[in-house]
């Protein structure tokens, strides 16, 4: 057996990290404000790159480095945004291994010491090799109060040949006194149309056959982040070896049908408490978690509520045909009172499964008690049979078990809520 060391495998995330402007997705404000910023040389002398984990902030000040330090093919180029890749300053940076390119992680390197040793001791000699010498300081929120300060004046004034770039995921951290010294962009979640175009492309890249239900709830499970998408993607072609369907990308992430989900949200909204709770059983018999269920319904009647109020939200393209029609019909036959009712009881319910000794004990409670509460009537009704008054002797609602406890009344035949007809 040979003891040659194998070449460990790269994570696609890091694989298909992008080293130019050019293959940045979902980020074209940024990216053209640079580029015009570079044409004119009118480059700031530090930029914050803020916005949610994996949309690409320490990438970007890594392009901003190898542009502001490249030397083109024959040695002689100026700053760029389409560094070439290939001159010895955009290998370096690319490797990790530029000596005027110095990365600091806030996280681990927090005191006023790290900040004077790393950065106010150094900052006023020369590049060794490269044109500036770039400061990139990542979760730079994480900086004590006095290292702050001790930064302050420094990025005021730097010398000409020193850029800063910072990168944070909590912008509101950082002090206004450092954000009004630098030019800063705000990373937007990447939009589901460009996120699934860009993941078909990786797959396609490295021979995987991803479905397009796999690929939408990938997406969705991403929440707007490239690495996030990446990383899931990776793990959902190790998966299937090689192929990925949407039956196997819910599996993997815990996740149950989503259009069982629907039905188990319209049987809790028609007060069906023993079909809720049979649907329930057969989702975790299936492998689904009871509070990956609970969190879907919650996000089912949050996106109902959305689209009932604007019915074009529903055309998302993570969203099949047939879960946006029946999203759109429960829309209209769902009174916004009971969806509003069942997002904060929900919100309550996942609350009570995470602390739970056993989590499907208590997501069965929490369907219980959410079928028991569709079938209250609303205010109006309740108004309307306190002003009507009591039923004439003899009439409907007279007998044994009549009352307001009975689970039906006016408008609710067979225990239907008021306002929920669609159902």
């Amino acid at each position: 057996m040979s003891d040659t060391p194998q070449p460990s495998y790269q994570v696609l995330a890091r694989k298909y990290r992008p080293e130019t402007f050019a293959d940045m997705i979902g980020q074209d404000a940024m990216v053209r404000t640079l580029k015009n910023a570079f044409a004119a040389g009118r480059i700031a002398h530090a930029f914050v790159m803020t916005g949610i984990r994996g949309t690409g902030k320490t990438t970007t000040a890594r392009i901003i480095a190898k542009g502001l330090n490249c030397t083109g093919l024959d040695g002689t180029g100026g700053p760029t945004t389409e560094p070439c890749l290939t001159c010895e300053n955009c290998r370096a940076i690319a490797e990790g291994r530029h000596v005027d390119v110095i990365e600091m992680d806030a996280a681990s390197n927090t005191g006023v010491d790290d900040i004077r040793q790393t950065i106010i001791s150094s900052v006023h000699y020369a590049p060794a090799s490269a044109r500036y010498k770039v400061f990139i300081i990542d979760e730079v929120h994480m900086l004590s109060v006095n290292a702050f300060n001790a930064l302050l004046k420094t990025l005021e004034e730097p010398p000409a040949h020193v850029k800063f770039i910072f990168a944070t995921t909590e912008i509101r951290k950082v002090p206004v006194t450092i954000l009004s010294r630098c030019q800063r962009f705000d990373l937007r979640r990447i939009e589901p149309e460009v996120m699934m175009a860009h993941l078909a492309r990786v797959a396609a890249a490295e021979g995987a056959d991803l479905a397009e239900d796999a690929l939408a709830l990938i997406t969705r499970a991403a929440e707007g982040s490239a690495r996030d998408a990446m990383s899931l993607m990776d793990q959902a072609i190790a998966m299937g070896g090689g192929t990925a369907d949407g039956a196997q990308v819910r599996a993997m992430l815990g996740l149950a049908d989503r259009g069982r989900v629907l039905d188990l949200f319209q049987q809790i909204m028609r007060g069906d408490a023993a079909a809720a709770l049979a649907e329930l059983s057969a989702q975790y018999a299936d492998g689904a978690d009871p509070l990956a269920i609970l969190r879907d319904l919650a996000e089912i009647s949050h996106w109902i509520s959305v689209i009932k109020i604007t019915p074009e939200a529903a055309e998302d393209p993570t969203t099949p045909p047939d879960e946006r029609s029946r999203g759109l019909a429960l829309a209209e036959g769902l009174p916004m009172r009971a969806l509003s009712r069942m997002w904060q009881m929900l919100l309550k319910a996942i609350e009570e499964v995470g602390l739970a000794p056993n989590a499907m004990m208590a997501a069965e409670m929490a369907v219980i008690r959410l079928t028991h509460v569709a079938e209250l009537p609303d205010p109006e009704t309740l108004v309307r049979r306190l002003t009507e008054g009591p039923p004439p002797a003899g009439g409907p609602g007279t007998g044994p078990g009549a009352g307001a406890g009975s689970g039906s009344g006016p408008g609710m035949p067979g225990g239907a809520p008021a306002g929920g007809a669609g159902m």
